[in-house]
């Protein structure tokens, strides 16, 4: 399994990664890797991949939100079952069952703040589970899926003269 670890530690860590290259950094045939990481996918250990993108540098930014979630369970109702529901909505990105003050942590995406809000007023807290909603639009993103963002020219630091 450890061959399955150093070439699932090389994807997380740049999904583009030649199989010639994960091969001579694991050590393992051409031919394994390819065996390790079709394995991987199938088995549903690799989901996907996606690229991380600056989208300052696009300049077509969409809205995103992290959205807290409490939820009140009854007797025939899981965590699971209300996580199911709402992950099905397409402008949630992703969703977390949390420890803390609220239950789910969703992390939404939209064209703009009024499509968010709607979204969120008009199809989840609508489920009949879910008692509060919190909305914490992202204003800006200094480091998303490991990677850092900025140009590294910023500095806010002030000048210090002895």
């Amino acid at each position: 399994m450890s061959s399955h670890s150093d070439v699932l530690g090389i994807l997380r860590t740049d999904a583009r990664t030649s199989v010639e290259d994960i091969a001579r950094q694991t050590g393992l045939e051409e031919e394994d890797v390819e065996e390790v990481v079709a394995e991987l996918e199938s088995s549903g250990v690799v989901r996907g991949y996606r690229a991380v993108v600056d989208w300052k540098r696009v300049g077509d930014e969409p809205v995103r939100a992290a959205v807290e979630l409490n939820v009140t369970l009854d007797r025939e109702t899981s965590y699971n079952e209300v996580a199911e529901r709402v992950a099905k909505f397409p402008k949630v990105e992703s969703l977390h069952l949390v420890s803390g003050d609220y239950d789910l942590l969703m992390e939404v995406e939209g064209e703009s703040m009024s499509e968010v809000s709607s979204f969120i007023s008009e199809k989840v807290a609508p489920v009949p589970e879910i008692t509060q909603t919190v909305t914490h639009y992202v204003m800006d993103t200094y480091k998303d899926q490991g990677i850092e963002f900025g140009d590294g020219e910023d500095d806010d630091r002030l000048s210090v003269s002895p």
